[in-house]
């Protein structure tokens, strides 16, 4: 990557409040005109059209930095690089047929160099700092920023103050700590860490990094735009998805579709859907009541601890601009629809996720069910983190069963008849269970969940009409059926097992993704066992569905 002459490369901040623009130099506390502290950088982006930028960009190796001349940084020899960005758009197809979702996908930010979306943010903030010639700084942090800062700060030779909430789990401070960042634990709200960061920094006349107030930290936000765009051939998602604490994310990607539409890449802006953790949610809360300015929250009530964020300040009102202007919503989820999807997530699409970007696709999960994102509509969502130790919230301690075979570790070989026996001891009554699915996708993906979640003979009908002859030939004792199929629907699947003596008495679960009138539940009740949202039926509620169905 060739040096930019800094005289050549001209950057702007611009006044979000009265419009004043201002030459970036060095990093600036606040407008000189009417003091407003968010400011927003402006590049040349006419020049960058004019003269075919983007064909430059494709020729460069994936990542964060292919996209320098829209990055606040005057010379490419300042970049500091662990390899960010450039991560994969998967497209989540069994999550998405659960849902009923044909375009979902997941912008998957695990795979950055300390694994959360917060390497972008690192990257460009602490390159800034190298060109700025900081050689000392402090932030406060609810983990992740905590840890990106101190591994690139390691590399820059930068040294760094964390500050961290004492929710933060143990196995982030000890990351943080390795890369040799100095780590303060604070014990109260993330909101006083800030407080008491600021406080610390002033007093040793160091530099405050202050997240969406900081300009890289926004612009850094962007590239996941760019990537996104340039992934889908040029193309704008119609949502793009993310659970927040202070809402950096998604407004840096906001300003990101803003640059490729003057950049002429792409023609409109995504709806953005905010998601927060129910406990500590005043972003959603002041949102649903119709309200600009955000009520703090004082106590958060929440096991993720990531997303502590009490008072989001300006960032929501900016937040609630851009959805009023293009378009979208805010959701909260609950700390067990949390760790429901996060489970869900693992066993359907292979991500271990820490629960932060869980609750993204617990809210995803809401949303869809609602019809507030409709079943064509193209989402991508921000995996922004790769799992932390949360087994005790997920599995327990009965995630596996034990087989003791020590009584035998004397003998040279063990006995075949010895393994067996020990394996039949655990050995359960294996109960027939026939799924009618029409998508043979997620008539697989319904099995292996089923499976997983105890010792099922599983048998697939294909549509209603070959489900009623499978039900009536295999006899088993529990049908599982989908409700929208194009044949013979659910309902009159259920209405012709009902009124044959034969299947007369054979529980029905129903699995669906569709969101039931009252007209339509009056049509299930008393017929079936349960009715499960598709989305939600990898938690207790359906293992507990099928014991109780089967009693």
């Amino acid at each position: 990557m060739s040096s930019l002459n800094v005289q050549t490369k001209q950057i702007y901040l611009q006044c979000v409040h009265c419009g004043h623009s201002m030459l970036y130099e060095r990093p600036l506390a606040a407008c000189t005109r009417c003091g407003e502290n968010i400011l927003k950088a402006r590049y040349d982006l006419q020049m960058l059209r004019e003269t075919n930028w983007i064909e430059k960009v494709k020729q460069r190796e994936p990542g964060l930095w292919r996209y320098h001349e829209l990055l606040p940084l005057h010379s490419t020899d300042n970049i500091v690089s662990l390899g960010e960005g450039g991560t994969p758009l998967l497209h989540a197809r069994n999550l998405g047929m659960m849902l009923g979702l044909k375009n979902l996908y997941i912008k998957d930010e695990r795979q950055g160099p300390t694994h959360s979306f917060k390497d972008r943010q690192a990257s460009v903030a602490i390159s800034v700092m190298r060109e700025q010639g900081i050689g000392e700084a402090v932030l406060a942090s609810t983990g992740n920023v905590a840890i990106a800062y101190s591994a690139y700060a390691a590399r820059a030779g930068i040294k760094m103050w964390a500050f961290l909430t004492s929710m933060v789990p143990g196995e982030k401070m000890r990351e943080a700590a390795i890369y040799g960042g100095e780590v303060i634990k604070v014990t109260g709200t993330y909101d006083q860490a800030k407080i008491v960061a600021e406080s610390f920094a002033r007093s040793k006349g160091l530099y405050m990094d202050k997240g969406i107030k900081s300009i890289a930290a926004v612009e850094s936000m962007k590239t996941l735009a760019f990537e996104i765009a340039q992934q889908l051939n040029w193309r704008t998602p119609d949502w793009f998805i993310q659970a927040v604490s202070g809402g950096m994310g998604p407004i840096g990607v906001a300003k990101g579709f803003e640059e490729l539409i003057a950049l002429g890449l792409v023609d409109r802006m995504p709806a953005l859907g905010i998601v927060q953790a129910a406990g500590c949610a005043p972003m959603i809360n002041a949102y649903k009541g119709g309200r600009r300015v955000a009520t703090p929250v004082e106590n958060p009530q929440t096991l993720v601890a990531t997303l502590s964020t009490g008072n989001p300040g300006r960032s929501y009102e900016l937040l609630f601009d851009l959805i009023n202007e293009h378009g979208g919503t805010m959701e909260d989820a609950t700390d067990e629809e949390t760790f429901n999807a996060l489970r869900l997530l693992a066993r359907t699409e292979g991500l271990s996720v820490e629960p932060a970007t869980a609750v993204a696709f617990a809210g995803l999960i809401k949303l869809a069910r609602r019809g507030i994102i409709k079943q064509d509509e193209l989402i991508v969502i921000n995996c922004s983190g790769h799992t932390f130790p949360v087994e005790k919230h997920i599995l327990g301690d009965e995630y596996a069963r034990n087989l003791d075979v020590s009584a035998q570790a004397h003998r040279i070989s063990l006995p075949e008849e010895g393994l067996l026996s020990a394996l039949e001891q655990m050995e359960e009554r294996i109960h027939r269970i026939v799924v009618i699915e029409d998508n043979p996708d997620a008539g697989r993906l319904i099995s292996r969940i089923l499976k997983i979640q105890g010792r099922y003979e599983v048998h697939v009908a294909s549509g209603g009409a070959d489900g009623v002859v499978m039900v009536d030939r295999i006899k088993p004792d529990l049908v599982i059926t989908d409700l929208m199929m194009p044949d013979v629907d659910g309902f009159s699947v259920i209405n012709a097992l009902k009124s044959d003596p034969n299947t007369a008495t054979i529980p029905i679960i129903v699995l669906t993704a569709k969101e039931l009138t009252v007209y339509e539940r009056e049509r299930l009740s008393g017929q079936i066992e349960s009715l499960l949202q598709k989305g939600s039926f990898m938690d207790e509620q359906l293992l507990q569905s099928i014991i109780d169905a089967l009693r």
